[in-house]
Order: C-alpha cells, then structure tokens, then sequence
C-alpha cells in the first residue's frame, strides 16, 4: 500500500458508475424510468417530466428525495419500479474483484440505492462477498448523499472513524462532506452528472478515471 494511504482502515464505495464503468449506461434505464415515473405520477409529457426529474435531484439530492418531499411519494414503490431493469451490460471485472479482495480493512457500500438493487449488481460484477455490508437509502432515512446526515448516519451504523476512511464516488459533490468529516476521496471522473454550481474540487484528494486500475497501483501492482 502506497504511504499516502496507510492510514485507511474503512474502504467505503459508492455503487453506480463507481464498481463499473458509467459508459456502459446501466444507470440510463434508471433514469429514464425515472422519468416515467413522473410522467405517470403527475401527469405530464416527456420533456417536462424530464425537467422536473432533474430539478429534483440538484435541489433535493436525488430524485427520490423530491418526489417523497412534494408528493409524498412511498419510497419502496419508487425503488421497485426504477431498479425493475435488466442488468445484462454488466459482467464480472475479475481485475476489480481481486483487488478489493486484497484491501486490507473493513469494506462497505454507500448508495443512494437500495440494498436489494445493490447486491443484484454486486453479484453481477462478482463482487457479492467482497464486502461487510451495505448502507443504503433506507438506512439513511432517506436522507441521501450529499446530505452530511447520510454520512454521519452511515459512520454511525458501522462505529467508523472518517479520519481512517477513503470514500469512491463517481459524482464530485458527493465526495464534499466526506472531506468535511476527514475522509480521504477518490473521484471517478467518468462524466456522471453533477451539481450545477461551479465547483474548484479542492476536496478531491485523488482523481482517477478506472477504479480497478487505479486499486491495483496503489496495492503496488506494477501490470
């Protein structure tokens, strides 16, 4: 393990476009069922239900949180509905797998998913006994990241100390309050949406472009 990181003692991941690659587009079914969703909820075209979608998810964190604020929407129904997808894109990264296997320390996942969904694409990508457990939406009180409470609620549940944490997220204004508790972040710059502010990700203390890759440098792996 590379000095800059001898402290870390929790590896936490996100899981979307973080455990796979965001070209693959897995999370664009979601998001258009998504979309559906309002459509059908509320009773309008496309274009506008798309809008909304996207008003909701900067201004209340995701999707989820939005429609349960101003509609009182049951979040188990959403969920069912939006992770009901196919998931034959995905296959097993044997590269990704063996290296979260040799990290040393506790490894969880943070998703603003929930757990169901997460561990049909964890043993999709070979990964279902990789990791101690899953701290999901529900467990957050659907209180998503970037919240801090999703933060506080999911170092909480596991006794975790953010100054011995490395957090991977694919989405850069998730890694912001995980640096404010004193994580380390890991950014996937893959292209996956973010906030709409301008933003100098000086809380970003490394970017990276493939998470299996990047796992396999730091364990001092030189092919």
């Amino acid at each position: 393990m590379i000095t800059r990181l001898s402290h870390v003692r929790n590896w936490i991941f996100d899981l979307d476009n973080t455990l796979y690659p965001a070209s693959i587009d897995l999370f664009g079914l979601i998001d258009a069922k998504m979309t559906r969703f309002i459509q059908d909820l509320l009773g309008l075209d496309r274009d506008a239900a798309l809008r909304l979608q996207k008003d909701y998810f900067h201004d209340h964190g995701t999707t989820l949180s939005g429609l349960m604020a101003e509609h009182g929407v049951d979040p188990h129904h959403f969920l069912d509905y939006v992770h009901d997808i196919e998931m034959d894109v995905l296959a097993e990264d044997r590269r990704l797998v063996d290296a979260v296997a040799r990290l040393p320390g506790r490894k969880l996942i943070f998703t603003n998913g929930d757990a169901p969904y997460a561990r049909r694409v964890l043993a999709r990508l070979g990964l279902t006994d990789a990791f101690e457990a899953i701290h999901d939406i529900h467990a957050c009180a659907y209180e998503p990241k970037p919240r801090p409470g999703a933060y506080q609620s999911m170092c909480a549940a596991f006794g975790i100390d953010p100054h011995e944490s490395l957090f991977v997220e694919d989405m850069a204004r998730n890694l912001r309050p995980a640096k404010a508790i004193g994580m380390t972040t890991v950014w996937v710059n893959n292209g996956s949406e973010q906030g709409r502010e301008a933003d100098d990700r000086a809380y970003i203390d490394f970017e990276i472009a493939d998470l299996g890759e990047w796992l396999h440098e730091i364990l001092g792996d030189r092919t």
